[in-house]
């Protein structure tokens, strides 16, 4: 006599629960100190690098916070690890970000040569500073350097008897150049404020990133007189 059980109800797969993570994009990486303290060079692991398909002294597009981004040059370091990237503080700076924060990497194709780049320095970093800004600054960083400008970044230049920070007011053309040797660099006007720069973007010491002696040496740089 056949058997009235019914069959047996196959029950749905219970999904685990914290199932698999959403993997994060491979341009988006975490922000590491720079071993090499240049404000145009950024560095990758050679992995990441081949998986972005981009090769040593490429340009690349870096986009921070707050709508902030900025060109580098990338190279590659062999020690870093695949999901992180290094940064120097004037970078991460001009990308409003920190040690640790998430910035994005993209390839950034051809950038053009500059006609003119437009640089001013920082007022209170020139304080009691004579002589000529282009001849031992400008003229000894960008020489033969072949590095990116982007409108409206900071950078630091070590040269004279102290650093002086200066800000790119304008490039021509577009928004971001290669300063090469052909560009006209000009460096004619008022320096620009600090406190204006601040009111611009309310940034403070932690922002700027980095250990303690180098906050120690930032302070002493924008405080002294």
């Amino acid at each position: 006599m056949a058997d009235n059980q019914p069959a047996p109800v196959a029950t749905p797969a219970v999904p685990a629960l914290g199932g698999p993570k959403k993997k994060r994009s491979p341009n988006r990486l975490v922000v590491e100190e720079a071993l090499n303290d240049d404000n145009s060079v950024v560095a990758l692991s050679q992995a990441k690098m081949e998986e972005l398909n981009l090769f040593r002294g490429d340009n690349v597009l870096i986009k921070g916070k707050k709508r902030k981004d900025t060109v580098c040059i990338v190279l590659a370091d062999e020690n870093l690890e695949d999901g992180k990237i290094r940064l120097n503080k004037v970078v991460r700076k001009n990308l409003r970000c920190r040690l640790g924060d998430i910035v994005s990497v993209h390839a950034c194709g051809d950038v053009p040569y500059g006609k003119r780049v437009h640089v001013l320095p920082i007022d209170d970093t020139i304080e009691g500073i004579t002589g000529n800004l282009f001849d031992t600054y400008l003229k000894p960083y960008f020489l033969e350097a072949y590095r990116p400008a982007r409108q409206g970044d900071l950078f630091l230049v070590r040269g004279g008897f102290r650093p002086v920070e200066f800000k790119v007011v304008g490039v021509e053309p577009g928004e971001f150049v290669i300063v090469a040797p052909d560009t006209t660099i000009h460096c004619e006007g008022e320096p620009v404020k600090r406190e204006d720069e601040e009111k611009m973007d309310d940034i403070g010491y932690d922002d700027i990133g980095g250990c303690k002696k180098a906050l120690a040496q930032i302070r002493e740089m924008i405080e002294l007189p």
